[in-house]
């Protein structure tokens, strides 16, 4: 059951006035008070297209300051955390269809612009974040799936089952596959799904000739050139550059019930207008052609994912000109090799999902430890709740929930296990975060992650056992109605022990829950 949040007021509104509440009392109401904004990005420059089309410039409310407290998407955090506690992670539901369309629109508008006469496939990888909540959202905008493991299949299932897709729904299946994985592919494909399997190695497809349908659409993957910051040369997944064609003509060509209809590639650093992934992509069209010629049946690109989401409040990326810059150079290349266009599939996956979502910590204790350097000690982990941090050194948006009219100073954030690495900003170059001053016998301290919604439960083991049992937080998520007002749910509580220890094979733990 969701909780109304508040009613929510027109912007050009002087004053928000409370409705009644309800006779449960649900309903939770904000005063009239002046909204501040927060953060106003700054256009970013166009990437030297000519005549690309701009998108245009608007003012970002996502975050705004009221009365001391942080908004974010207007919903009164202070208010949810009074009433869950904390550690809690919370997903605004919303972002999830809001990212999905912009970037629908944007290849809309490239597409449009150049005259391209393929189609346009969003594809989500349900890796990113499997939680069935999600993929409701994701699917309520005309989405296609992309698989990596064998238990994706069964997400497969219980969608169709339940009406979330249909057998037209297009199902990529990705990932280096073993046998369980390869015989679930082959039952969907028998059973009518529109599936196409992206071979990565050459020992799967025997799997899928043996499958007891009359034709199999398959994919193949290219490995890329990584880049020289990695300590390889070439990605470990796919099929090497120069032996694709010859995969095609001695395996696929002469097999009746095989048809090449993807090439599939994917940028690990992401879509970014450097040299670098120009280059790679150039390439992949460039093979894609000489393909097409020996290929009729060929008629598809997948470019992976790799579109960003912010993790600052100074974020800047053209969405627009880079999409356009993408459309434009697979048109100009196809053109000059005078092949037909590919139809386009992406998946973007944190893209989709990260900004949906937020982690939000008590700080509990203040620790002088030198005299330059000052701790917030928070009652969660970084390591088990955002892994990110501790393994990628990620920073995300980081801010204070109140007290924002005291003053600020630079401090470090430590989590709650006993590993050294468990603080915040990591990294050599870390110089703290600027956070409140409080008193603690007086006040208290709540800190917020934003943009935290893409792999990191699914990275820290959400629901199992973690480092020092530092248990899974509440998780809450907000959703909003067609009249734009916010409501809330709880969608699981926080971990128990009796949950935790049941993953250690013991019965009757003598500790509290």
């Amino acid at each position: 059951m969701y909780t109304f949040l508040f009613d929510q007021t027109p912007p050009d509104s002087p004053q928000l006035e409370p409705s009644v509440a309800s006779s449960d009392d649900c309903h939770e109401h904000l005063l009239d008070k002046m909204i501040l904004p927060l953060h106003l990005p700054v256009q970013t420059e166009e990437p030297n297209i000519d005549e690309c089309v701009q998108e245009p410039e608007c003012i970002s409310l996502e975050f705004i300051v009221e009365s001391d407290e942080l908004l974010w998407h207007n919903v009164p955090l202070m208010n949810l955390i009074a009433r869950y506690g904390t550690p809690l992670k919370l997903t605004y539901m919303p972002s999830i269809s809001a990212q999905i369309q912009h970037a629908k629109s944007s290849f809309k508008r490239a597409l449009r612009r150049h005259a391209y006469q393929g189609r346009y496939t969003y594809c989500y990888p349900t890796k990113s974040s499997h939680f069935r909540f999600v993929l409701d959202e994701v699917l309520r905008n005309d989405v296609h799936l992309e698989t990596s493991s064998t238990f994706d299949i069964s997400i497969v299932r219980e969608l169709y089952q339940t009406g979330k897709i249909d057998k037209r729904t297009c199902i990529i299946c990705n990932g280096h596959k073993q046998k369980l994985y390869t015989d679930q592919i082959g039952e969907l494909i028998e059973d009518g799904f529109n599936v196409i399997p992206v071979i990565d190695s050459l020992r799967e497809i025997e799997a899928y000739t043996e499958t007891a349908t009359d034709t199999v659409h398959v994919g193949i993957r290219i490995a890329i050139d990584e880049p020289r910051s990695l300590p390889f040369r070439t990605s470990r997944l796919g099929v090497r550059y120069s032996e694709v064609s010859t995969l095609y003509r001695t395996r696929i060509h002469n097999d009746s019930k095989l048809k090449l209809k993807m090439l599939h590639f994917f940028v690990e650093s992401g879509i970014r207008d450097c040299a670098y992934f120009w280059s790679e992509l150039s390439c992949f069209v460039y093979k894609y052609c000489e393909l097409r010629k020996i290929c009729a049946d060929l008629d598809s690109i997948n470019i992976g994912g790799g579109l960003p989401n912010s993790r600052s409040l100074g974020f800047k990326y053209d969405f627009g000109a880079i999409i356009d810059r993408i459309v434009g150079m697979i048109a100009s290349i196809c053109d000059r090799h005078s092949i037909p266009v590919p139809h386009l599939f992406t998946e973007f996956g944190s893209y989709t999902v990260g900004e949906s979502g937020a982690t939000f910590y008590e700080v509990t204790e203040q620790k002088q430890q030198n005299a330059k350097e000052l701790w917030y000690m928070i009652d969660g982990s970084f390591i088990t709740q955002l892994p990110d941090i501790w393994a990628l050194k990620q920073h995300f948006i980081c801010l204070p929930l109140n007290n924002w009219s005291n003053a600020h100073r630079k401090v470090m954030l430590g989590g709650l296990t006993c590993d050294s690495k468990d603080y915040y900003p990591s990294g050599d170059d870390s110089t703290g975060v600027n956070l409140p001053t409080f008193d603690r016998e007086r006040q208290k301290q709540y800190i917020g992650f934003f943009h935290t919604g893409a792999y990191q439960e699914a990275l820290g083991g959400y629901g199992g056992i973690s480092h020092c049992l530092i248990p899974a937080p509440a998780h809450v998520l907000v959703e909003k109605n067609s009249e734009g007002r916010l409501s809330h749910c709880q969608f699981r509580p926080q971990q128990d022990s009796r949950d935790m220890f049941r993953h250690l094979g013991y019965t009757s733990p003598s500790t509290p829950s």
